[in-house]
């Protein structure tokens, strides 16, 4: 294995810890205080319903995302540096539409620190490589 695609290797798997443990956080330590928080507002039922899916959702994507990552950096693919540029991208959209909408704060931080590890990943890679 050459030094290009093991750094780049490296790069995809850290940033896939960092996406998998936001998730992590996101998911099992953040939803439970929102929950609450949620049975204590006076919103519609189905408004409370809405926001917890959306929640749950959105730690689903980032694992789903986190294991395309894995999946595309560690098989021989010719497609692999556009999945993983494109992945990244897409963490990145979403870290900016968290910023719009809640400002910084440690799950944000994560978010595009995972996204800047994975397109910088992408971009390692050599390109239409197959090996």
């Amino acid at each position: 294995m050459n030094g290009r695609r093991k750094a780049a290797r490296v790069l995809v798997a850290f940033g896939s810890v960092v996406l998998l443990a936001g998730a992590a956080l996101h998911s099992m330590l953040a939803y439970p205080s929102v929950s609450a928080a949620l049975a204590a507002s006076n919103l519609s039922h189905s408004l409370q319903s809405a926001m917890r899916a959306v929640f749950l959702l959105v730690g689903w994507d980032w694992i789903v995302i986190a294991i395309i990552v894995l999946f595309a950096g560690f098989t021989e693919t010719m497609l692999r540096r556009i999945v993983i540029v494109f992945c990244g991208v897409a963490l990145l959209v979403q870290t900016g539409i968290m910023l719009r909408f809640l400002g910084w704060f440690t799950g944000s931080e994560m978010i595009v620190a995972a996204g800047l590890l994975i397109v910088s990943a992408g971009l390692v890679f050599a390109p239409s490589s197959t090996t």
